[in-house]
């Protein structure tokens, strides 16, 4: 009889840790003058964590890259004025892998085969007015020869990436 409860509980425990699981549809992260809607993670290239449940690393990863994002786009666009991206793939630096054996968890491994990747669209808007909008797909193919190596910030290559895009694109046109 006790064996039979021990078995219920654990089921309920099991159950609802994996209803906890359950990734929102469309997560919108906002900070500063940055709005992003991450369109479809379940669909993204490799939004997979090394260790870690998949909704609270990739809840993690937007808000990471969204406040990264916005302190970049603060020093570019004019203070009435806000970016609003939609993110429809993302692809992170290096390649997760699994350790057999050796810990509980998965590596991720970051060679210059496994570049950072996103694709989405964006506008730039002033009150209700449109100033500039566009597509894009990013990839630095060099990213691991053109960032200072001894950075240990988290998400350093898809950060860099994105300031790139907003100096090299956005910046010039405004």
């Amino acid at each position: 009889m006790k064996a039979k409860h021990i078995l219920v509980a654990s089921l309920l425990v099991s159950s609802s840790v994996w209803a906890a699981d359950e990734a929102v549809e469309n997560p919108v992260t906002e900070n500063g003058v940055v709005k992003v809607e991450w369109q479809d993670p379940s669909s993204f290239r490799d939004i997979r964590s090394s260790g870690e449940m998949k909704t609270r690393f990739e809840k993690r990863t937007f808000e990471q890259l969204t406040k990264n994002l916005n302190k970049e786009a603060s020093k570019i666009l004019k203070p009435e004025q806000k970016l609003e991206m939609v993110v429809t793939d993302l692809d992170l630096a290096g390649d997760v892998r699994p350790t057999f054996g050796a810990t509980t968890n998965d590596i991720r491994v970051v060679k210059d085969i496994y570049p950072p990747r996103i694709t989405f669209s964006y506008k730039i808007v002033e009150g209700d007015k449109v100033v500039m909008a566009g597509d894009e797909k990013l990839t630095d193919m060099g990213f691991m020869y053109s960032i200072n190596k001894m950075n240990d910030k988290p998400y350093r290559y898809e950060n860099a990436l994105l300031t790139s895009w907003l100096k090299d694109t956005v910046k010039p046109k405004l």
